[in-house]
């Protein structure tokens, strides 16, 4: 009776980690877009924080620095423990965090109260995406490529509204205005915790399927290594570019073409959304053609628009830059699941690794670009970024592994 009871337990099991559960995926996506909508609000809110604190370029950088070094220093390390002890709760404990540093955020006096806020919001997301990216990647039923790009698209999408939100709500009414996305926060709590209950009930049965769908790939200790350094400076040419954006874009379009801030928001949302798109499309064509190809398209194939962008009226601005969003978003779920593919195991600490190292280039280099725009011009920046892409033909050193979904 025992041994029918484990076979019938064991069968369950198979049947649900062989599916790809679209519920939890859609979850922890829509968690993703509350909290990157919140996070997206800091750098939306540069134009008014500028103003009123005085700032210049550089105090800019160094407040994108302090909220990207707290979203990425933790991650791995937190990674590496849910590997070995899962938190199914921790995620909404991530959330609190997050939720407590909008709060701050929102009667910040001074910039040092700036700087706390902000670094209060990092840990928050620093507790959140490892294990977010592990029940992703638990709930892929096998499309790994396709659940990162799910709960990627959440994240994206929710950077894409804060423009839009801080030019409807922040500009007009001011910083304490900020207080009412605390009502994302708290709806986010409650899908996360929801969330929490599926990933405690079903880690055991799933962990065993989930190493076993990890096949091995003969590669070398030493070949893996670096593997994974060529991944991660295709990440810091990713994430450099995309700091020239979402940091400073609203700049160089009041700057360049004399548009509101309203206006420049605008922009910055498209690109933001195109950003969006890109992720949708990134991992599942991946699971199909194989993830280096994507990894050679998004990030070589975007040079040639870069090199254009400085050069751009308004209108081809626009077009090039959501060219560049999508193409490049196209990337970070492939390379994603390219690592973990190439570590199998340690689903958390190579999510948190990428995850954390994107945060913490992005934050290194919209401080180094902001420096470059006080002691140059803001055009400058862009003419700078614009040849970053071309680190992309590293990826003809990275080896052929992962098997094509027919």
């Amino acid at each position: 009776m025992q041994n029918q009871d484990d076979q019938t337990s064991a069968a369950l099991a198979s049947d649900i980690a062989g599916k790809t559960i679209f519920s939890i995926l859609l979850s922890i996506s829509f968690s993703h877009l509350l909290n990157d909508t919140i996070q997206s609000i800091i750098p939306s809110i540069y134009p008014v924080v500028k103003n009123s604190f005085h700032l210049n370029f550089s105090q800019i950088g160094i407040i994108t620095l302090v909220f990207q070094l707290t979203a990425s220093l933790f991650q791995p390390l937190i990674g590496f423990y849910t590997d070995r002890k899962p938190q199914p709760y921790s995620l909404a404990v991530g959330m609190v965090f997050t939720l407590t540093g909008l709060i701050l955020l929102s009667q910040a006096k001074n910039y040092a109260l700036l700087l706390v806020s902000v670094a209060v919001i990092g840990t928050g997301s620093s507790v959140f995406h490892p294990e977010a990216s592990k029940v992703a990647y638990m709930a892929s039923g096998g499309r790994r490529g396709l659940a990162q790009s799910i709960f990627q698209v959440g994240g994206n999408l929710g950077g894409s509204l804060g423009p839009i939100l801080a030019a409807m709500i922040i500009v007009p009414f001011g910083q304490s205005s900020i207080i009412w996305f605390s009502i994302l926060a708290l709806l986010a709590i409650i899908v996360l915790l929801n969330v929490g209950n599926w990933y405690n009930h079903h880690m055991n049965r799933m962990r065993e399927k989930v190493t076993e769908i990890t096949k091995g790939h003969g590669l070398s200790k030493t070949k893996v290594a670096w593997s994974v350094v060529i991944l991660l400076v295709l990440i810091f040419s990713k994430y450099f570019y995309m700091a020239s954006i979402t940091s400073y874009f609203t700049f160089y379009l009041i700057h360049k073409f004399n548009v509101s801030i309203q206006i420049s928001q605008v922009h910055l949302f498209l690109f933001l959304f195109a950003i969006a798109t890109g992720t949708l499309l990134g991992g599942p064509i991946g699971d199909r053609v194989g993830r280096k190809y994507v990894i050679w398209f998004s990030i070589l194939g975007v040079a040639p628009f870069t090199l254009l962008l400085p050069y751009a009226n308004l209108f081809w601005t626009t077009v090039l830059s959501i060219m560049i969003g999508v193409i490049l978003a196209s990337a970070f779920s492939a390379i994603l699941v390219y690592a973990q593919e190439l570590i199998p195991g340690k689903i958390g600490m190579i999510s948190g690794l990428f995850f954390g190292f994107a945060f913490g280039m992005g934050g290194l280099g919209s401080a180094l670009l902001g420096m470059l725009a006080d002691k140059t011009s803001i055009d400058h920046v862009y003419h700078v970024c614009a040849f970053l892409p071309l680190i992309g033909v590293l990826t003809v050193f990275l080896p052929d592994i992962g098997t094509k979904r027919k």
